[in-house]
């Protein structure tokens, strides 16, 4: 049986496939939890490290952050199906593999006793802010954080985070949970009320540039975790170039996570459209299999 280019594999398609997918449910609209038996992975994977993932022998290489590990055999993927490869993975379900993962790639989040800390979680960036904020708290620190979404459905992870976040606070573009309004104004209300020693933003470009310039002129340490285009995760590509206090840095090997105030947002938002018209034309392919 032959597939259209960028349509799910059939059953019937022989291909070497590894890594089996332990359970898998949607937690949002195309945003869906994935258990992946990994066990090299999870036993060595920190907060603010990702993973290579090929759906299929012939898929794409694309870059998923470890949302948490059991420590022994599988870890925790959070996927938002945007593009023609997620859209493949979000039509997996528990029982089936993928063809790759490799990993943990990137350097961990810096952990430490800083105080109180802010971690902002924007949209599915709430995922790769959730293990972040939960090593503060393991840590020592007091954790407040903030996490935001276009409306409450797409809000994710908020009930886990009060499992060990000492206050939790929920933002709605449309008003439908929490606090109406962006992150930022909820968090230049915490930053008025109480001293902040450290600030970590994960979620869309914009936001976390919003962030940045918001924390700037008190000195507030920040630091996001940027998200480019890459492909092979080791820096041999070079696809993850980021400017970074005019320097050129790539994400796979000395980041995701980089101090904000030194970030080129406007570069990495540029960078990261270059290839919008392939993606839509993938996706019309995707779409063509439905």
């Amino acid at each position: 049986m032959t597939n259209a280019p960028g349509c799910r594999l059939s059953q019937t398609t022989n291909l070497k496939q590894m890594f089996e997918i332990a359970a898998a449910h949607f937690i949002a609209p195309d945003i869906k939890k994935f258990q992946v038996v990994a066990p090299r992975v999870a036993t060595h994977w920190a907060p603010g490290q990702f993973v290579i993932v090929r759906v299929h022998e012939k898929g794409e290489r694309i870059p998923l952050t470890v949302a948490d590990s059991d420590r022994m055999s599988t870890i925790t993927l959070i996927v938002q199906g945007v593009g023609g490869t997620t859209r493949l993975l979000n039509d997996l379900h528990a029982g089936d593999e993928l063809a790759d993962v490799a990993g943990p790639f990137g350097s961990p989040s810096e952990i430490d006793d800083h105080g109180t800390v802010v971690v902002v979680g924007g949209g599915v960036g709430t995922a790769i802010a959730y293990p972040t904020a939960r090593a503060m708290s393991d840590a020592g620190n007091r954790v407040i954080v903030v996490v935001g979404g276009r409306s409450a459905e797409l809000v994710i992870l908020a009930d886990e985070m009060t499992e060990f976040a000492d206050e939790v606070v929920v933002t709605t573009d449309d008003g439908s949970r929490g606090r109406h309004g962006l992150v930022t104004a909820a968090l230049a209300e915490i930053i008025d009320r109480e001293p902040v020693h450290r600030v970590v933003a994960i979620g869309p470009i914009p936001m976390m540039k919003a962030v940045a310039c918001l924390t700037r002129p008190d000195g507030i340490p920040t630091v996001a975790s940027l998200n480019p285009i890459m492909v092979d995760g080791t820096g041999m590509c070079g696809g993850c170039r980021v400017l970074v206090d005019g320097a050129t840095r790539f994400a796979c090997v000395d980041g995701p996570e980089f101090d904000a105030h030194q970030v080129d947002f406007d570069m990495l938002a540029v960078r990261n459209r270059t290839y919008r018209s392939f993606e839509t034309a993938r996706l019309e392919r995707v779409g063509a299999c439905e």
